[in-house]
């Protein structure tokens, strides 16, 4: 399958905690408790995972080298299928604990990875601010 890409398709990215509950419009999920926390490092604690020193300590972690580069790969097929079969859009959900550090880091950089291919692209942040 050669499946042609059109701008037709649009991805949403939806940062969330597990503690907050899974959002329930997700087509797709994915659990990132599994990249250090910065939760657990004093002066990182109060911050977001849009600071650069946030983003740097997730997203430098050799763990989420390979997550983005395999996820990414991942999407990069998945999507021009999605469109092939008729998909109008697709809501991915990443998640975290407390949806504050590690999902919007994340999620941040996979939106990243989608930015300037042929797909409508939306993020959102949906317990940042608890």
């Amino acid at each position: 399958i050669a499946p042609a890409v059109s701008q037709n398709l649009r991805v949403n990215f939806v940062s969330f905690g597990y503690r907050h509950g899974l959002p329930a419009d997700c087509d797709l999920v994915i659990d990132v408790r599994f990249l250090p926390n910065p939760h657990f490092v004093d002066e990182l604690r109060e911050k977001t995972g849009l600071e650069a020193d946030v983003k740097r300590y997730v997203l430098e972690s050799s763990e989420a080298k390979e997550f983005l580069k395999k996820y990414g790969d991942l999407l990069d097929f998945l999507l021009p299928r999605y469109i092939f079969e008729g998909k109008s859009y697709l809501n991915i959900g990443i998640g975290c604990t407390g949806g504050r550090h590690r999902s919007v880091a994340i999620s941040e950089a996979l939106f990243r990875h989608l930015d300037g291919q042929k797909y409508l692209t939306s993020i959102k942040h949906r317990d940042l601010n608890l």
